[in-house]
């Protein structure tokens, strides 16, 4: 059957001479792989560019339930998100985004609201002028809401420690030890409240930044056991840092 559906290219890996397996997360589907062929042939380097990392499409695919890899048939652009291809600093954002929506994003399930909530994000990020260091945070925090760990907000002044394994503020360090000290559980408590458009406002120096971004993947690890290294983290933490 024909499967036409919007999707949010997560990574590529060269197949045979020509071809590409993309792997991406489509709106009608879940996360799919799927084979373009002729793609790395001569001529074909203006089409190469869209299934970059974040790239948005709208895609008609030979669609088999049962299959692992399914076949593009048609593609058009859905959105460029031309602001990030072109700003160092978005496109290794959306390089870090890319890899952890590759661990997270298992199911070959449709999700519409997931789905719109990343593509959100990404013209977001796409089409903001200044403010967004602190967005691959904000991201993360939003993202662990669909995947069933979002984290409690502070209720109270006297909670003044975050603790990682029960995602929520207690007013004692937990015994177990995963917890965030004052201070950064204090800046956890305005991310927690705050949106893309608020973000910014929240003040961090380079090496809090990533003490924050830190401990947000010690959080994911903690509720997502498979959840493995980020190799694109460092060099994140040395842009932004």
């Amino acid at each position: 059957m024909l499967l036409k559906t919007k999707c949010i290219i997560l990574h590529h890996t060269r197949y045979s001479d020509s071809g590409l397996i993309l792997q991406a997360y489509t709106r009608e589907a879940g996360r799919l792989s799927f084979m373009v062929k002729g793609m790395r042939s001569k001529g074909s380097g203006k089409h190469n560019v869209l299934f970059q990392t974040m790239s948005m499409l709208e895609v008609i695919l030979y669609y088999k339930e049962s299959g692992s890899i399914q076949l593009l048939k048609e593609f058009s652009v859905s959105y460029i998100p031309s602001g990030i291809f072109t700003d160092i600093r978005k496109s290794s954002i959306a390089v870090f985004i890319g890899e952890v929506l590759s661990q997270v994003l298992k199911e070959e399930t449709q999700n519409y609201e997931l789905y719109d909530h990343l593509e959100n994000s990404l013209k977001y990020l796409s089409e903001s002028s200044a403010g967004f260091s602190n967005f691959h945070i904000a991201f993360l925090i939003g993202l662990s809401s669909y995947l069933g760990f979002e984290p409690g907000k502070r209720t109270s002044p006297e909670k003044k420690f975050f603790d990682l394994v029960d995602g929520r503020f207690v007013t004692m360090p937990p015994a177990h030890g995963n917890y965030a000290n004052e201070e950064i559980s204090g800046i956890l408590a305005s991310f927690f409240s705050a949106s893309y458009g608020s973000m910014s406002s929240i003040p961090l120096t380079g090496s809090l930044r990533n003490e924050i971004l830190e401990t947000i993947i010690k959080y994911y690890s903690i509720h997502l056991p498979l959840f493995r290294k980020i190799k694109s983290l460092q060099v994140l933490k040395e842009i932004f840092g």
